[in-house]
C-alpha cells in the first residue's frame, strides 16, 4: 500500500506516483487485496483455453473425418461433429469473450443455432424440418427475447425498436422461402411474421412519442 502525504490518501495499487496530483508517493511495506479483479489476467486465460480448445477440436474432427471417410455408410456425419465444434468455438468467442452488446449476441448466437440444426437437417438427408419449424421458430424465440429484455431495462424501453424491425424482416425471408416452395408448411412462419408485427405496432403505438423520437432519431428524419 502506498500513501501520499500531499493529498492525504491510501492507494492500494502498486503505483509509484499519486492518480490525483501525480507526486511520488511512500511505500509502507504492507500488501492489501486489490479491490478489483485482473480483467487482463482472466482474458489472457480465457484466450488460451480458447487456442487449447481450436487445438483439441481440430484433433478430433481430423480423426472423426478420417473415421467417416474409411467407413462411410451413405452419411457424412463428421460434417455435423465439425458443425458442433465450429458452434461451440463461437459460443465461446462470439458469446463469452468478445465485448459486442448483448443484443448482436442473441442475434449471432440464434442465427448461428439455427445454421446448425439446418445442416444437421441436410446431412441426414433434409426432410425440411429446419426451414418448416426451426427458422420461424428462431425468429419468434428472438421477439421472446426482446420482450424479456423490454420488461427488465423498461427505462430504455425504446432502444429495441430496431430490433424488433431486424425480427420483421428476418420473419419475412421464410414467407419469401414458401413462396419459393423451399418451405412447404408456412403455419409457423406465419405466425412468427404476425408476432414480429404485432410486437413492433404495439411498441409504437404504446410508445407514443417516445417511440416515434426514437425511429426518428435511428434513421435521422
Amino acid at each position: 500500500m502506498s500513501k501520499c502525504r500531499n493529498c492525504k490518501i491510501e492507494i492500494l495499487d502498486r503505483t509509484g506516483v499519486c492518480p490525483l496530483c501525480h507526486c511520488v508517493v511512500e511505500q509502507d511495506g504492507s500488501e492489501r487485496e486489490v479491490a478489483y479483479p485482473d480483467v487482463g489476467i482472466r482474458e489472457k486465460r480465457f484466450a488460451l483455453i480458447i487456442r487449447i480448445y481450436v487445438f483439441l477440436a481440430v484433433m478430433a474432427e481430423a480423426l472423426l473425418v478420417f473415421i467417416n471417410v474409411n467407413h462411410h455408410k451413405g452419411i457424412w456425419w463428421s460434417a455435423i461433429t465439425a458443425g458442433v465444434f465450429l458452434y461451440i468455438y463461437l459460443i465461446m468467442k462470439i458469446g463469452i469473450q468478445n465485448d459486442a452488446g448483448y443484443r448482436s449476441k442473441i442475434i449471432l448466437l440464434t442465427i448461428f443455432s439455427v445454421g446448425l440444426l439446418f445442416l444437421i437437417d441436410e446431412v441426414a438427408g433434409y426432410r425440411g424440418w429446419s426451414l418448416n419449424y426451426v427458422l420461424p421458430a428462431g425468429v419468434i424465440m428472438l421477439n421472446v427475447a426482446i420482450i424479456l429484455l423490454m420488461i427488465v431495462n423498461w427505462r430504455n424501453w425504446p432502444s429495441y425498436l430496431l430490433f424488433q424491425l431486424f425480427c420483421i424482416l428476418c420473419s419475412i425471408f421464410p414467407i419469401i422461402l414458401w413462396k419459393k416452395d423451399v418451405i412447404t408448411k408456412p403455419f409457423l412462419s406465419e405466425i412468427a411474421l404476425a408476432v414480429s408485427i404485432f410486437l413492433f405496432l404495439g411498441t409504437f403505438i404504446i410508445g407514443g412519442s417516445r417511440a416515434r423520437a426514437e425511429l426518428k432519431r435511428r434513421f435521422h428524419v
